[in-house]
């Protein structure tokens, strides 16, 4: 049986979801939703379903079709008005990245799904890909992490907003590098210290390449170095990678399947580590924007809920993406410009508790700032239930 949505948001990435909507079997496309219903309707025909609704308001529009869950693909300053009405109207919502267009609104969001006892899910949508699924079970084969190493250069002329923003790297592209450091080693941030700089020919306004060094959990460091104005020898746009253990090193290109050197490994550890590896990539449960689409539908199907505190039945997980384990991902990315900009370490816990003041200020709805008043911590409330 299918599951209606509303997709919220009918430009390039609008149309993105569309396609992937389209493709998935479990999901119906009950209604696309944009401020512009020319854009709205553009997008339909491109598809060839002049048949679906249109309208600008998600959740007049699922109200009227029957819809049961929303895909918000909105510009990020949208994301969290969007979200909550959702969220309030008894919707789910499958959000594209980021969470909100600031922390203290992503807090807001993650009080938000708690209250209403629905699922907020953001498609991290670089998570989804076996090889990365690959690099993830090959180095738990490894033992305990010490640095963790990835660097992404590149040189695109986007033009339009990106090359006009104060900090056009770290805020528009290393949220992917940092969410996917925290799922390969299985930790979260502790502290960053961040350099940003703008090489002289750079055509961005902004500095446009980085340094930062994450301390995790656990003790191990997450080192990351990229620049967007970097012509020649460019990496993947996943970044290159290379993991330091204590029992050998995995190295990944970013395009291609990982490589692990293991030092005194027999051959029944190996053939141990391969079945491992094999029965990782086999959780995929598709590879992109289609893979976070799936795994929304899998938590709707178990009866998946708003973490953390909630009732869990037999089998439901809480799925990759879920809100507050989201959250930090964003969290990384705030505390590192954070760093730049004052020139020292920062605490991530310090960037957490400043925002959740932020929020509790901003607050418009008494029982969201209610649920926030209530967190004993911000980290706390984050990380318990949480899938990683």
């Amino acid at each position: 049986m299918s599951i209606p949505l509303i997709l919220v948001g009918a430009g390039g990435m609008g149309r993105a979801w569309l396609q992937t909507i389209e493709a998935e079997p479990r999901a119906e496309l009950a209604g696309v939703v944009d401020l512009d219903l020319d854009a709205a309707r553009a997008a339909l025909v491109e598809a060839g379903r002049t048949d679906v609704r249109v309208g600008s308001d998600a959740v007049a529009l699922a109200q009227e079709t029957g819809a049961q869950a929303v895909v918000n693909v909105t510009i990020p300053r949208a994301h969290h008005p969007v979200t909550t009405a959702a969220l309030f109207a008894g919707l789910p919502v499958l959000s594209e990245k980021p969470v909100a267009d600031t922390l203290p609104r992503a807090l807001s969001l993650a009080a938000a799904a708690e209250v209403t006892g629905q699922l907020f899910m953001v498609s991290q949508s670089r998570r989804y890909n076996p090889q990365l699924f690959s690099l993830r079970a090959q180095a738990e084969g490894l033992g305990v992490a010490g640095a963790l190493v990835t660097e992404f250069f590149k040189a695109p002329r986007f033009g339009g907003f990106r090359e006009r923003m104060l900090h056009p790297l770290l805020l528009d592209m290393a949220i992917h590098p940092f969410d996917t450091a925290r799922f390969l080693l299985g930790a979260e941030p502790v502290s960053v210290y961040c350099e940003e700089f703008n090489p002289p020919w750079s055509w961005y306004d902004g500095d446009a390449a980085a340094t930062a060094i994450f301390e995790m959990d656990g003790g191990a460091r997450f080192v990351y170095t990229g620049s967007w104005c970097s012509p020649g020898q460019e990496t993947s746009w996943n970044g290159s990678w290379r993991l330091s253990a204590e029992r050998g090193t995995a190295t990944w290109d970013g395009d291609h399947e990982p490589v692990v050197e293991a030092l005194e490994q027999g051959a029944a550890e190996q053939g141990a580590l391969d079945e491992a590896v094999l029965d990782e990539v086999g959780t995929v449960p598709g590879e992109g924007i289609a893979g976070a689409l799936a795994e929304f539908l899998d938590a709707l199907a178990a009866g998946a809920g708003a973490a953390p505190g909630r009732s869990e039945g037999a089998g439901v997980v809480t799925p990759m993406g879920e809100v507050h384990e989201n959250i930090m991902s964003l969290a990384m990315v705030e505390a590192a410009v954070e760093s730049a900009s004052r020139g020292g370490r920062v605490r991530v816990d310090e960037i957490l508790e400043n925002a959740w003041r932020q929020a509790l200020a901003g607050e418009s709805r008494d029982e969201v700032r209610e649920r926030l008043a209530a967190w004993p911590s911000v980290r706390g409330a984050l990380t318990a239930g949480a899938r990683v």
